[in-house]
């Protein structure tokens, strides 16, 4: 029997892409691995034929990039919302307008719910309606901003998760308006504040092996609460920061960084490494030094697989925890 198309090696094809010297060899053996029911995991199959969907794409092979789009769809019929979009996006690029902003339409209100749904506002901005993806940014904002008005009394998971949507779709919403040359508004604004917040945690980054300071859950509220001056330097709510440091791999990771990982700390390391070094804990020289400080064994290599545990230590799949924090 022929080997089993694993998660892996689907990532590893992606990678490969239409770079590949065979980029249809990559297609005929993800499709095939679906044909023969070889997939190790079946809930990969959707994933799968993508792969194969987006190397055709970017190949210029659309009307089959469609179908394989549309067979993702028919295969998994639960999780079709990414499979839609992708579809939706190839009925623009092949012209079909009304088809296409018909298939993402019926998906706008995930941008609202959905921190992984920028991927609607990928396939309008990449198929020459970035106008129309401002706007949809514009109403998700707006609509999120006025959930967190109404409802001041919302868990406080709710809360950390509507503060790291808000980060993302402002930040995707001023790049593509600077895209288009408008000038700043009130959310750009916003983007701004929010985005200086978060360059803390990229300027632990040099030119070699990198590797960022994480608090985890219970460490980071007891940091907060036996500093309150590093409030100016973290974000309110732990799911923000570990947001803030999936974006400052994902930023360094695109300007070249290597060997990324993160390192956790502790509050009671933090005090004792301050006080034999005679320094104020909350100094930023002060943090740096405290991570460089800490066991390289403990370091957490990043990225880790998409059916990976998190590198946060939630517990739950990289794919499905701060993967999506980088999309925005």
């Amino acid at each position: 029997m022929s080997e089993l198309l694993t998660a892996n090696r689907i990532d590893e094809i992606g990678a490969l892409g239409s770079a590949s010297p065979d980029p249809a060899a990559l297609v005929t053996e993800l499709v095939g691995a679906v044909d023969e029911g070889r997939v190790a995991d079946p809930a990969d199959t959707g994933y799968a034929l993508l792969v194969a969907a987006d190397i055709l794409k970017q190949a210029g092979d659309l009307a089959d990039a469609l179908a394989l789009a549309s067979r993702a769809i028919a295969e998994q019929p639960d999780e079709d919302a990414y499979a839609r979009a992708v579809r939706g996006g190839l009925l623009l690029r092949l012209g079909r307008a009304d088809e296409g902003i018909g298939e993402l339409t019926a998906l706008r209100p995930r941008l609202e719910t959905d921190p992984d749904a920028t991927y609607l506002i990928d396939e309008l901005a990449e198929s020459g309606h970035t106008e129309t993806a401002v706007e949809w940014l514009t109403g998700a904002l707006d609509a999120i901003l006025e959930r967190t008005r109404s409802q001041p009394h919302e868990s406080e998971d709710a809360q950390d998760a509507a503060a790291a949507m808000i980060y993302g779709l402002a930040q995707r919403r001023h790049d593509l308006r600077a895209e288009l040359g408008l000038p700043h508004d009130e959310y750009d604004n916003l983007a701004d504040r929010l985005r200086a917040a978060s360059n803390h945690a990229l300027d632990a980054l040099d030119d070699g092996p990198a590797t960022l300071l994480f608090w985890p859950q219970a460490e980071f509220d007891a940091l907060l609460l036996r500093w309150p001056a590093l409030a100016d330097s973290y974000p309110t709510s732990w799911d923000e920061h570990r947001a803030q440091l999936e974006r400052a791999l994902v930023d360094a990771s695109g300007l070249g960084g290597a060997d990324l990982g993160v390192v956790a700390g502790s509050v009671d390391g933090l005090a004792v490494f301050a006080q034999e070094a005679g320094s104020d804990p909350t100094d930023e020289e002060t943090l740096d030094g405290y991570a460089d400080s800490l066991d390289e064994a403990g370091v957490t290599a990043w990225p880790p697989g998409r059916n990976d545990t998190c590198w946060c230590g939630s517990g739950s799949k990289y794919k499905k925890c701060c993967l999506p924090r980088s999309r925005g």
